[in-house]
C-alpha cells in the first residue's frame, strides 16, 4: 500500500494493539484489516455471513486475524469480545451498504445499521479497555441537499431508507459521544471504489467487469447522478489517522468528511474507465431504472485537512488505474 503521503504513519501506535473489526468481509474493512496485519495490530474480526469471494477470505488474510461468528445486533457477544480480546480500538463498519436493497428490505437495514450501531456503542460503554470507536457513517447521511458541498455542519437529513439509516447511526454515535462522553468519531465518505469490490451492480466494477467481458456497461440511473467518488486505500488511510489522532480533543467525538473534492457524474465516471482500459467503443447502456437516490452529491474535507493535516494520497485516475488492474488480475485467474 502506497503510504508515503499519509502524514501520521504510526506504526508503534498499533503494533500489538488488540482491534476490533466489524464488517471485516466488506470492501473497506478487508482492506482495513491488510493493513492492521501489516501494522503488526492484533485484529479480531466480527463476521455474520462467511462470503467466499470477500477480498478478506480470498487473498488468506483471513487466517491472520481471530474471527468472531455473530451478528452485531448481538449486544452480549459483543461485550463478551471486547472484554475477552481486551479491544483498545474499534472500527465499526458493519452495515447493509446497497441502496437498493434498502430499498426492497428496509426492516433489515435499519436493524442492522441503527440498531448494530447502538448495541456496539452500548457494548463499548460498559468495556473498561476501549480507547478510540470509529464509526462508518456516509455522505448519504446528509440526504438531499440544496447548498453543496457538504460539510460537517450540514444537518443529517436522510429520506430514503439508506440513506434515513445513516443518518440515524450518525445520530446515535453523537448522543453517546455528547451525552456520555464514550470516545467515538465518525467518519463520512462518498461512493467506495476499489478491487475486491464484488457487488457487480455497483458502477466501478460492474463496469469493469463488462468491458474485461467485451460487453457494453449498464447505468441503472439516467447517468446525470453527480457523486464523490472516493479511493479505498485513501480510505484506509483516513481511518488510521483518525484512530491514531483521537487523543486530541479537537478530534474525539467530532465527524470528519474524506473526500477527492471533485464532482463526478455517473456516466462521466464509466466514460474515464472505458478510456483507461482503451475501450471508448463500448459506449453504455442507460436504463433509468434507479429510484430513491440523491441526484447531487459531493462533499468538503476542509476539517479533515485543517484538523487532522490529512490529504487524498491518490488522484482519481490513480485510483481507477489501481482498480482495473485489480479485476483484470481477479477475474483473469
Amino acid at each position: 500500500m502506497k503510504l508515503d503521503n499519509n502524514p501520521s504513519e504510526k506504526k508503534d501506535f498499533w503494533r500489538d494493539r488488540p482491534v476490533f473489526v466489524t464488517g471485516g468481509t466488506g470492501l473497506l474493512g478487508s482492506w482495513l484489516v491488510r493493513s492492521l496485519i501489516d501494522l503488526r495490530a492484533l485484529v479480531v474480526c466480527l463476521i455474520r455471513d462467511w462470503v467466499p469471494q470477500s477480498k478478506l477470505i480470498i487473498s488468506d488474510d483471513i487466517r491472520e486475524v481471530v474471527q468472531v461468528r455473530g451478528d452485531v445486533c448481538d449486544q452480549a457477544l459483543l461485550e463478551r469480545t471486547l472484554g475477552e480480546y481486551e479491544i483498545q480500538t474499534v472500527f465499526h463498519l458493519a452495515a447493509q451498504t446497497i441502496v437498493g436493497i434498502a430499498n426492497r428490505n428496509p426492516v433489515g437495514t435499519l436493524e442492522t445499521n441503527i440498531r448494530g450501531t447502538w448495541m456496539l456503542l452500548e457494548a463499548c460503554s460498559r468495556s473498561t479497555t476501549v480507547e478510540q470507536i470509529v464509526v462508518a457513517s456516509s455522505d448519504k447521511a446528509y440526504g438531499d441537499q440544496a447548498n453543496l458541498p457538504y460539510d460537517e455542519a450540514t444537518p443529517l437529513q436522510g429520506r430514503f431508507p439508506y440513506d434515513v439509516s445513516k443518518s440515524c447511526s450518525d445520530l446515535i454515535c453523537a448522543m453517546y459521544a455528547h451525552s456520555f462522553g464514550l470516545p467515538v468519531c465518525v467518519t463520512r465518505c462518498g461512493n467506495f471504489y476499489g478491487g475486491g469490490d464484488l457487488n457487480w451492480n455497483r458502477i466501478v466494477p460492474g463496469t469493469i467487469r463488462s468491458v474485461l467481458q467485451g460487453k457494453r456497461p449498464l447505468i441503472r440511473s439516467d447517468g446525470s447522478s453527480i457523486r464523490d467518488y472516493f479511493y479505498i486505500e485513501d480510505a484506509v488511510l483516513a481511518y488510521l489517522l483518525l484512530a491514531e489522532r483521537m487523543h486530541d480533543p479537537k478530534v474525539v467525538k467530532e465527524a470528519f468528511n474524506f473526500s477527492n473534492e471533485i464532482q463526478v457524474t455517473v456516466l462521466e465516471m464509466i466514460q474515464r474507465i472505458l478510456r483507461l482500459m482503451k475501450r471508448e467503443d463500448l459506449q453504455p447502456k442507460v436504463l433509468n431504472t434507479a429510484s430513491n437516490e440523491i441526484k447531487h452529491q459531493y462533499l468538503s474535507a476542509e476539517k479533515a485537512r485543517q484538523v487532522l493535516g490529512w490529504r487524498p494520497s491518490f488522484s482519481l485516475e490513480e485510483g481507477l488505474s489501481r482498480t482495473i488492474e485489480w479485476y483484470r488480475k481477479y477475474l483473469a485467474s
